[in-house]
C-alpha cells in the first residue's frame, strides 16, 4: 500500500471514529491536528498544511519529513513506521498454507475491534469472540439465535439485563413471525 492510500484510509477511519460517517476532509484534518496539538502558524510548533496533505495524497510528494511523520503518527495513533510505502510484494497478513478459516476470522475480528475502540463494549465483545477456541462455531450460534423468534431478546434479558434496558430492541416483528409459525 502506498503512503497516499494510507493517509486516505486513516482520514476515513478517523472521520468514522469522530461520528462523521465519512472521511475527514484534508482541511478538517489540519484543524483537528492544530487543535489537539495546540499548534498554529504563530505557535512555533510543528503543523501541517492542507496543500502538503494534498501533495502527499496525490503522490506528488512520495515521502514525509520526519517531523510530519511524527505529527501524523501521533494524531492517528499509529507507529511512525506505518507512514511509508510498503515494499513491493508486501502483504499485511501472514500467508501460509497452514492458515485456516478460523485464523482469518480471528484476525478480522481483532482488526474490527481496533476500528471500534471508542465503543468499549463492542470492542471487548469482538476480542472475546476472536479469543474463543472455536470462533466460527460462535458465529453459527449467533445466526441460530437471531433466526429463532424472540430468543435474542430473552437471552439478552437473562444474560445482560443492564444492556437490555439500555438498548431495547423491537421484538414485535419476532413475535409476529412466531405467531405465523405456530399457526402453520
Amino acid at each position: 500500500m502506498k503512503l497516499a492510500d494510507k493517509i486516505r484510509y486513516l482520514r476515513e477511519v478517523e472521520g468514522n471514529l469522530r461520528g462523521l460517517n465519512r472521511a475527514m476532509t484534508q482541511q478538517e484534518l489540519v484543524r483537528a491536528i492544530q487543535q489537539e496539538n495546540g499548534t498554529g502558524k504563530k505557535s512555533g510548533k510543528a503543523t501541517i498544511s492542507q496543500s502538503y496533505l494534498s501533495q502527499i495524497e496525490s503522490g506528488a510528494r512520495p515521502h514525509l519529513t520526519n517531523t510530519t511523520r511524527l505529527l501524523l503518527a501521533k494524531f492517528f495513533k499509529v507507529h511512525p513506521g506505518y507512514l511509508v510505502d510498503d515494499p513491493e510484494g508486501y502483504h499485511s497478513e501472514l500467508l501460509s498454507d497452514l492458515r485456516t478459516i478460523e485464523d482469518k476470522l480471528d484476525l478480522w475480528l481483532i482488526a474490527g475491534s481496533e476500528r471500534f475502540r471508542r465503543d468499549p463494549a463492542l470492542c471487548q465483545a469482538l476480542l472475546t469472540l476472536a479469543n474463543h477456541d472455536d470462533t466460527r462455531r460462535c458465529f453459527l450460534l449467533i445466526e441460530a439465535i437471531i433466526e429463532t423468534p424472540a430468543l435474542l431478546d430473552r437471552l439478552f434479558h437473562v444474560l445482560r439485563p443492564e444492556a437490555a434496558t439500555l438498548s431495547p430492541t423491537n421484538s414485535q416483528p419476532a413475535l409476529k413471525k412466531a405467531a405465523k409459525r405456530s399457526t402453520k
